[in-house]
């Protein structure tokens, strides 16, 4: 089985402002998370926050990111929902995802490519549930532009 999460969208906008809605604070906000805390650079933070009152939980906190070229690709570390947290936000290395900006005749083909899942029957149903937010998430931001 397919361990990995490919998940495409087209978006009606340049490679730069599609970069910008996944490096930016508050482009961030507007689409996948409630408070975002991102240093677009090598080692970075990429903390984003579900429920900001509660930090430990829901969000991305101490993830960072591990490669960047501006307007072509990303790449960051991840954790899990609660739900998943006890074995998955303790793995070494996290899961971890790369979006990758592809100038197209109608904007940007954007690709989210998600690895680090184990082989487990817990990790696939966290796998599946990140699928299914992923799926989610960029269908509104593809509507959002």
């Amino acid at each position: 089985m397919d361990k990995i999460i490919h998940k495409t969208v087209q978006l009606q906008c340049d490679p730069h402002k599609a970069f910008e809605k996944f490096t930016v604070n508050h482009q961030l906000e507007s689409w996948l998370c409630r408070v975002a805390e991102v240093e677009p650079e090598v080692g970075g933070k990429y903390e984003l926050f579900w429920v900001p009152e509660d930090r430990e939980n829901d969000s991305t906190i101490g993830c960072r990111v591990t490669a960047i070229k501006p307007n072509q690709f990303l790449s960051f570390e991840w954790r899990s929902p609660k739900q998943y947290k006890e074995f998955a936000n303790s793995a070494d290395p996290l899961t971890h995802v790369v979006v990758f900006f592809i100038p197209s005749s109608v904007g940007t083909d954007l690709h989210v490519i998600h690895s680090g899942w184990r082989s487990t029957a817990e990790w696939e149903e966290a796998r599946q549930w990140q699928d299914r937010a992923w799926h989610t998430v960029l269908e509104a931001l593809a509507n959002k532009i």
